[in-house]
């Protein structure tokens, strides 16, 4: 692929500052970069990007300084670049149609222009939508659908009456369905409870490795449509996850909790179960949710609380052994007026 800064400004809606004539053949990072690339740069690391060795750079339109290499100035740099990779790095793709060594059980329903390879295991009963792509050795369960446009990449398990709606990306290893924690105890002993529910992913939803999603004991988990959840993520039954929320890795999301709409949860965050988070929420890194909370909030910690309390918390306890010692001299100083 070669394009020139012209032709690269116009497919990005950006303003071209340089030689309109330079040919870019690919996109890297600052580091990566060589004449015939092009990178891009938010305004923390415009100067790293002015030493660097590529043909030229996607710049925020904010910038208002001097820049040595050509440069497209654009709204959004990380969107622009996101279409440069589309258009320079090539989808991979497959042929169309059903391998011969895929397992197709009775009564499935397969729609048009869909892609099932070798060893993917599709069960009885199974729906699967028009321009489906599934990789080898997915199984889909008995009464499952995988709806238009859907892709399944090797090794993820879409178990029975689970629904996975249009345009879904459900990476590889995932679990979608696998039975919620759900036992009564007596006497010392552990009894399951039958989970009969099911999953249902709704459009747009992108779901990363190894990440496991439960069945509903009855009724369904839900994920909300344009959710993102990141590589080693749990979620427990019956939760409702609203839409267009950001999931972070190793997080964990206990049974019967609701979150509203836009609600991001930084890495390795958990939860107790049956709360509600309110939308338009953010939760920092390692934050433990154990009640409701209100929308619009920026949590931390353990407990999670309002993050600026938070942070004074934590440079209070920087301090908290200077304290210690302070105290220790001021118990020995009363000691000794005491004794005189």
């Amino acid at each position: 692929m070669k394009k020139t800064l012209q032709e690269i400004a116009e497919l990005v809606g950006g303003h071209l500052a340089g030689d309109a004539d330079i040919v870019i053949t690919n996109v890297n990072n600052i580091e990566g970069a060589d004449k015939e690339t092009i990178t891009f740069a938010d305004e923390a690391h415009v100067a790293e990007a002015a030493k660097s060795q590529a043909g030229a750079v996607l710049l925020p339109r904010s910038f208002a300084g001097e820049f040595p290499l050509p440069a497209i100035y654009v709204d959004d740099t990380r969107a622009a670049f996101a279409m440069l990779l589309a258009t320079f790095i090539p989808p991979i793709s497959h042929e169309k149609g059903v391998s011969q060594e895929a397992y197709i059980g009775k009564n499935v329903t397969i729609g048009e222009n869909v892609t099932i390879l070798a060893f993917a295991y599709i069960d009885d009963n199974a729906v699967i939508g028009n321009g489906v792509t599934i990789y080898p050795h997915v199984y889909v369960g008995q009464y499952a659908t995988i709806e238009e446009a859907a892709t399944l990449y090797s090794n993820v398990t879409v178990r029975e009456h689970c629904r996975v709606g249009k345009r879904v990306i459900v990476h590889s290893s995932a679990v979608i369905g696998a039975d919620g924690f759900g036992f009564t105890t007596k006497d010392g002993l552990h009894t399951k409870v039958p989970q009969v529910g099911n999953v249902v992913l709704e459009d747009d939803v992108e779901i990363g490795a190894h990440v496991g999603i439960d069945r509903a004991t009855i009724g369904s988990t839900i994920i909300g449509h344009g959710t993102k959840i990141d590589n080693l993520v749990h979620i427990g039954h019956n939760c409702h996850i609203g839409p267009n929320n950001l999931i972070v890795a190793q997080t964990g999301i206990s049974g019967s909790t609701n979150t509203g709409a836009n609600v991001t949860f930084g890495g390795q965050t958990g939860t107790v179960g049956h709360i509600n988070i309110g939308g338009n929420s953010v939760f920092a890194a390692r934050s433990g949710i154990i009640g409701n909370t209100p929308e619009g909030v920026f949590y931390a910690g353990f407990p999670a609380r309002p993050h600026q309390e938070w942070l004074r918390m934590q440079a209070h306890l920087q301090k908290i052994t200077v304290m210690a010692k302070q105290l220790k001299e001021m118990e020995k100083k009363i000691k000794d007026l005491e004794n005189k």
